[in-house]
């Protein structure tokens, strides 16, 4: 009897730690916290009634095998005067425990082959988005048929009072965003996904994503969903000391709606050529170039240029330097470090402010401007 009692347990064990797996996959707690949530795509939908049903067939292997085996050892108790039984193995039994398994898992086969089928199925997409990972942040680039393609970097908006518990902390703490994805409704959408500097991994519950942005690789997932609103998600793949500030927000639009925001950012793609071309005064650089440190270099350096992760910017040897220098360590980070090489991640005007700002705030007082053309030289150079 304690042989077939092992093998019992052994064979209810695989079903039970799926069962309490899958209550720890609830996806969003305003949603269900037991339970996964369906989301707002069909493909959601059809993960959900997976999960649902091979949720209950385990239910029911891991009641049924527990049921007997509980049975067997109160029935069959040493105090009630049964005596163990001396076999070491049925034939019968090894059969039975061999093909009705079998028949389970080709029952199960049929419904996840499906499913599966349908996640990877990336075939005409009406929209191509490529998501790119960088510590700490995402970078979403439209690939539009008329060839006038949209990028942005979508940062985290959470203050820094927030994280730091001197202000009370928002309703989307680490759940929101700068820019957010936005996305048409009713319509497929391919991600091509990748990663610029470590593994990331891009993941929205609602939406039924989630794929690992790998440096060097593309991978590649889809969305579809009538359902307008805002759905969020965060990277899912441990990436670095901020990989809890790297959240993804997504609004789902109307179609009209999205049309017109993918105007307004190709005309604000336009307005930044346009001023390429400006020169800046030292009043107007130094205020655009504060927006740009408190988003992209406060959280590094201090909000006074002290340090902390990174090295202060006040007296800098960069930052008090030959201007060269200092617009290469921007553009192209210091390899090794923590500081990420911002030429891709910054346009040239934001550079030029940023650079300007660095070199006469916190005391350092250079007197230098850096207009955008000084940016677009050196990288040129």
């Amino acid at each position: 009897m304690c042989c077939i009692a092992k093998r019992l347990f052994r064979l209810a064990l695989g079903p039970m730690l799926v069962l309490l797996s899958s209550a720890a996959l609830a996806a969003h707690g305003d949603m269900n916290e037991l339970n996964m949530s369906p989301g707002v795509t069909d493909v959601g939908a059809q993960i959900y009634d997976l999960h649902m049903i091979i949720l209950i067939i385990c239910t029911i292997i891991g009641a049924g095998v527990f049921g007997v085996m509980f049975y067997s050892i109160y029935a069959h108790r040493k105090s009630r005067g049964h005596e163990p039984a001396t076999f070491h193995e049925s034939t019968k039994v090894e059969i039975a425990w061999t093909v009705i398994p079998f028949f389970i898992l080709i029952g199960m086969a049929f419904p996840a082959t499906s499913t599966l089928l349908e996640i990877y199925d990336n075939d005409d997409a009406e929209l191509d988005v490529i998501v790119t990972g960088y510590q700490w942040k995402w970078k979403y680039e439209y690939m539009n048929e008329d060839g006038e393609n949209v990028s942005f970097f979508s940062n985290l908006r959470t203050s820094q009072g927030e994280i730091y518990n001197t202000e009370d902390k928002g309703e989307h703490y680490l759940l929101e965003v700068d820019e957010p994805l936005v996305l048409p409704a009713d319509t497929k959408v391919r991600f091509l996904v990748t990663a610029n500097d470590v593994i990331h991994s891009w993941w929205v519950p609602e939406l039924a994503v989630k794929r690992d942005a790998i440096p060097g690789f593309i991978n590649e997932a889809w969305t579809k969903t009538s359902v307008e609103g805002v759905y969020r998600g965060q990277c899912a793949e441990l990436c670095g000391k901020d990989h809890g500030f790297m959240p993804i927000v997504v609004n789902v639009v109307s179609k009209d709606e999205y049309a017109q925001w993918l105007d307004g950012k190709q005309a604000e793609a336009a307005q930044i050529k346009e001023l390429m071309a400006k020169t800046f005064t030292l009043d107007e650089l130094m205020e655009q170039g504060k927006s740009v440190y408190d988003r992209n270099c406060l959280a590094c350096h201090g909000a006074n240029g002290e340090g902390g992760v990174g090295t202060a910017i006040a007296g800098s040897p960069i930052a008090t330097g030959e201007l060269g220098g200092h617009l290469d360590v921007g553009i192209n980070g210091v390899p090794g470090t923590a500081m990420q090489a911002f030429g891709p991640q910054l346009n040239d005007v934001d550079m030029a402010a940023v650079i300007t700002y660095q070199r006469n705030a916190f005391g350092n007082n250079m007197g230098d401007m850096v207009q955008p053309i000084d940016v677009f030289n050196h990288k040129k150079g």
